[in-house]
């Protein structure tokens, strides 16, 4: 089925009828709370049924923002291949950080506990751990 026609078939048959985009997008959050809770209690078919209702939500949400699905598609699939290369490479007395091969900065670490607060740094920011 096309995905356009697909959203317009969910549009139609939806429960709801709002234009409100707070709405909308506060009933995508309840549906995506219950499939997680549904899975923190190991009821995986629940949480899956959950998540399928969710991604209705997401089509009604982008219908009543006026996104356009496709194209919304296209610009992720971009933005995901853009994702920048994070490398940040522990030495003996220092700490650099490389995002695509080249050093954007770093700084001189001066024991176990700036030690700890680079690797915390490292993992907030999705970098690769390299130590030399």
């Amino acid at each position: 089925m096309e995905l356009k026609k697909a959203v317009d078939m969910i549009w139609e048959n939806r429960k709801y009828s709002t234009d409100d985009p707070n709405e909308v997008l506060s009933h995508l959050n309840e549906e995506v709370a219950e499939s997680l809770k549904a899975l923190l209690r190991g009821e995986e078919e629940r949480a899956k049924s959950e998540l399928e209702d969710a991604l209705s939500c997401i089509f009604i949400a982008l219908k009543v923002m006026n996104v356009d699905v496709e194209e919304a598609i296209h610009r992720q699939i971009i933005q995901m291949k853009k994702r920048q290369d994070k490398v940040m490479i522990f030495k003996k007395d220092k700490v650099e950080i490389y995002v695509d091969g080249t050093l954007k900065g770093g700084w001189t670490v001066w024991g176990e506990d700036d030690m700890k607060e680079a690797l915390k740094i490292a993992k907030e920011f999705g970098c690769k751990i390299v130590r030399e």
